[in-house]
């Protein structure tokens, strides 16, 4: 390694042994000094022995011997001085006079830790979530290689309305895999869920299915076991399973032999082939099982875009170089495959379909990198507003010390050894508070993991590690740096020591010794004023979206479960939908429920829904021309009364249409107005999804629903019944087997009543498990997750800086009154009232508040653009927020000044004038 041949080459040159010769020496000093003494005593006596010998008296021996030796004394210093690093034992000797400084001053001390273990503590907790997240790479060998295969189609009308562009079709898969020049792996990959059955209680699993590639491109090994490899690709072949360490661990007791044994998903056994190490996730989605696509390639078309790409790229391969080669498959991949007999399958180069690879880091942290740069940013200003507050504090105590400053300076010593003791005094205060900053730091990452978001990427890897300790104690030595220079300069520095050697014992105050307190003052206000506006536009964007109607009513007493009905369990359809509308009856009768209904997916629950072309009878579409692309959902009778979903239009589907097949369907009002201009228009017509479908009969228009969360639009929706023909392009009734339960009642989100909905649910079909089991109040919340975690950080560090900001107007205020006693006492005795002093001192404070105020609103209209796409309903530049924040600073540092106003007004001058 390379740190190991500099550390070889440091002890071949002999630097090392003198670095530890001299250590050893400056920690047995005083040894080494005995001996010395020793030594020159035995040499003496010896020569004072010899003499003695040689006839003297041993009077006259001792004085020729110390004649001879010469001054002892002398001698020995010279000695010690061979021993000395003059610097470093200067600096000891610093740092110890700081310390003895501090703990004769608790008072200044603890209040000076306080601040700074607060600051540093939380900007440590901060950062090892950015550093975690944002900053570290993947947990992949060589991570940098890794790449998403995204793909763009603006040529693909509603596309853009899908929040993961254009994913690729297994066809897709097969056509990247084998033609491409630049790929060490690819892969494709799609969360899913599965019912495990025969361990225990039956249970829904999280699966991700795999084609051959995915593993193989991400590089991490089994913790036992092997890969699924491309023999378990085989749909014909024997079905097999990878575990994830946690389900292992749990299910299996991390038992060895788990490998080879056969596990039930899906009603289907499975061999278990293999265990995935603690921590393994593909990209941020964590799993319990991995199981093959096992893609039947004959039947394979060019749609079914559903599917996540994964790739490594060739060692010094640029991404772009990607893209060209994907944007050469193309033409391959039309040319390979087709949609079916008729069809034109360069109809997609109309959707002009554009890769656009994007590393996979990128991939994983999505956008939560605005909202944590934003955090790290406030938390920042408050660790320099806690900075000015020491800082105010410092140059209070230095100037009380001025008396201890001219004295040192009358008696010889340099600016720059005073300098460095005052620096050495502040940067051991400042690593004081980094020790126990850490500790706040600690509780902090706590908090953040409590109330960050739920979906926040890489959340696992949290922690305070090495680089966070390296950059708390950066933190510690740059403000302590940074709170003692000022002081130091302005107390100390050549120009000050001049003026410390001329001061007298009674030197009035001037104005430039309160210049610098009063200008951290009004930077701290200027800060104060930057974070309190970031949190007001917060709170306003909060408040804004909860105005907002989501599509559904009343969230809290909304109990949903979803529940799967493989195939191998239930083969016939029909059954599959009277297995469902048996168990929505049955719990329709629990006690306190009022309703119940299922639907594909409720709004904001995550799951990715089915999207395709939509035709109007009554539209004409030119040739190479493709309908828009909807979002598709399948809704059950009652289902819209359960959700608390407004029917703008017509009516909701009857259970005889649906058990009767009969051709209609439901849009949402956006889709109406969009096609024909009134919800009631779109009554009667008549929508397909391809030519060869049948048309179906709108019958009702549902209000829109805000899908993907209160803040994004809400998309055009086609809702079809549960069961249908020409559902996944089967001519043969198909039912979604996969469906969410809404059940409304009081008694929502209790555990009894969990229980009982699971027990009402396993006496229907007893291998059926629950999944996802929440209240819609809770996939509500975690969809605003990010700006509630934003507002809750913003108000935290708005709140420290007001009250640091407070501290500090009125500390300063505090400091003048006392130091200006004099001159009020003076005033007061020449006839002035108490309400001109109170006015003058609150005139002092409102000019700084004032003065910091105006700084800080020119740098929140500058900053405040910076978390614009955090903003909802509210602009980055509200006057509003910016009128209410400023007048509420002003106000509440008039407070401040209030208390040392009135005890100004209150000075006696008798007793003022009386020790002048």
């Amino acid at each position: 390694m390379q740190w190991l041949k500099w550390v070889q080459r440091l002890n071949e040159s002999g630097f090392l042994e003198r670095v530890m010769n001299w250590f050893s020496a400056l920690f047995s000093r005083q040894r080494i000094r005995g001996e010395l003494s020793q030594e020159i005593r035995e040499h003496l006596e010896e020569k004072i022995e010899e003499l003695v010998a040689a006839g003297m008296s041993k009077e006259e021996a001792a004085y020729a011997a110390r004649r001879e030796f010469g001054n002892v004394m002398l001698i020995e210093e010279d000695g010690r001085e061979a021993w000395r690093w003059p610097a470093m034992e200067d600096l000891l000797l610093d740092i110890r006079h700081g310390l003895r400084a501090l703990r004769h001053n608790p008072v200044f001390t603890a209040v000076a830790l306080l601040t700074i273990a607060i600051g540093i503590g939380a900007n440590t907790a901060v950062f090892s979530v950015v550093d975690s997240v944002l900053l570290k790479p993947l947990r992949y060998p060589k991570a940098e290689e890794l790449v998403a295969l995204h793909q763009i189609a603006p040529g693909a009308p509603g596309l853009a309305d899908f929040e993961n562009g254009l994913l690729l079709s297994p066809s897709m898969y097969f056509t990247y895999s084998e033609h491409n020049q630049t790929f060490q792996s690819l892969g494709v990959w799609v969360p899913n869920t599965a019912n495990v059955t025969g361990l225990a209680e039956p249970e829904q699993v999280r699966t991700i299915e795999v084609s051959d590639g995915v593993l193989q491109a991400l590089g991490v090994r089994p913790e036992v076991g092997r890969w699924l490899s491309e023999a378990d690709q085989n749909p014909r072949g024997p079905e097999r399973v990878m575990l994830s360490y946690g389900y292992w661990q749990r299910r299996y007791g991390g038992d060895h032999t788990a490998i080879g044994r056969t596990i039930l998903v899906d009603a289907r056994p499975r061999e278990i082939v293999g265990v995935m190490p603690q921590g393994f996730r593909v990209l941020d989605t964590d799993f319990d099982l991995i199981a093959p696509t096992a893609f039947e390639r004959g039947k394979l078309i060019l749609a079914g875009f559903g599917y996540h790409g994964i790739a490594r790229l060739k060692t010094g391969i640029p991404i772009a170089q990607g893209d060209a080669d994907i944007t050469h498959m193309l033409p391959i991949w039309m040319d390979s495959w087709s949609n079916g007999p008729g069809t034109n399958p360069h109809f997609y180069e109309t959707w002009r379909i554009t890769p656009e690879l994007r590393p996979l880091k990128r991939e994983v942290i999505g956008n939560i990198s605005d909202v944590l740069w934003v955090v790290m940013g406030t938390i920042g200003l408050v660790m320099l507003i806690a900075c000015a507050n020491v800082t105010n504090l410092f140059l209070v105590r230095v100037e009380a010390r001025h008396q201890e400053l001219a004295v040192r300076a009358a008696l010889g010593a340099g600016w720059r050894r005073m300098v460095r003791g005052l620096l050495v005094e502040s940067v051991l205060l400042g690593l004081m508070g980094g020790a126990i900053g850490v500790g706040v730091a600690y509780g902090g990452v706590r908090l953040l993991l409590a109330i960050g978001p739920a979906n926040l990427p890489r959340l696992n890897e949290i922690s305070l590690d090495a680089r966070t300790l390296a950059f708390t104690l950066l933190l510690s030595l740059v403000s302590g740096l940074l709170f003692g220079l000022v002081p130091a300069v302005k107390y100390a520095g050549p120009r000050a020591l001049l003026a410390l050697r001329g001061a007298g014992r009674t030197s009035s105050v001037s104005r430039d010794r309160h210049r610098a307190r009063n200008l951290l003052v009004i930077g701290q206000v200027a800060m104060a004023l930057v974070l309190l506006v970031s949190a007001g536009l917060m709170i306003r964007t909060f408040q804004a979206l909860r105005t907002v109607d989501p599509g559904f009513a009343d969230a809290p007493h909304l109990q949903l479960a979803r529940i799967s009905i493989p195939e191998a369990l239930v083969a016939e359809p029909e059954r599959v939908l009277r297995l469902q509308d048996e168990i929505l009856k049955k719990l329709a009768a629990l006690p306190g429920v009022q309703s119940a209904g299922l639907v594909s997916e409720m709004p904001m629950e995550g799951f990715d829904s089915d999207w395709d072309c939509i035709f109007a009878q009554d539209k004409v579409y030119p040739d190479n021309v493709m309908a828009p692309l909807r979002l598709y959902k399948h809704i059950s009778p009652g289902f819209l009364q359960t959700a608390g979903t407004r029917l703008v239009a017509g009516r909701e589907f009857t259970w005889s249409e649906v058990y009767g097949l009969r051709p209609v369907v439901m849009i949402s009002e956006n889709l109406a107005r969009e096609i024909w201009g009134t919800p009631s228009a779109a009554l009667g017509k008549q929508l397909r999804e391809f030519r060869s479908m049948p048309w179906r009969e709108v019958i009702g228009v549902i209000q829109d629903v805000r899908e993907r969360g209160v803040q994004d639009k809400a998309p055009e929706i086609v809702y079809w019944p549960p069961m249908m023909e020409y559902l996944f392009g089967n001519k043969t009734p198909q039912t979604l087997r996969t469906e969410t339960f809404v059940i409304r009642s009081e008694r929502a989100g209790t555990e009894s009543f969990v229980n009982e909905v699971r027990q009402t649910v396993w006496s229907v079909n007893s291998n059926l498990p629950l999944a996802s089991v929440r209240t819609m109040q809770e996939v509500y919340d975690k969809s605003v997750a990010r700006t509630s975690f934003t507002l809750v950080m913003l108000g935290i560090a708005g709140t420290m800086a007001l009250v640091l900001g407070i501290i500090g107007i009125y500390g300063v205020i505090s400091y003048a009154v006392s130091q200006r006693q004099r001159e009020i006492g003076i005033r007061l005795a020449l006839g002035a009232q108490q309400a001109d002093v109170l006015h003058m001192v609150l005139r002092h404070g409102a000019t700084m508040a004032a003065a910091g105020v105006a700084i800080g609103i020119g740098a929140a209209l500058g900053l405040t653009r910076l978390m614009s796409n955090l903003l909802f309903g509210v602009a980055a530049h509200d006057p509003t927020t910016f009128a209410a924040v400023a007048v509420l600073l002003v106000l509440i540092a008039l407070l401040a000044c209030y208390v040392p106003a009135r005890r100004a007004t209150r000075v006696d001058p008798i007793v003022a004038l009386r020790y002048e």
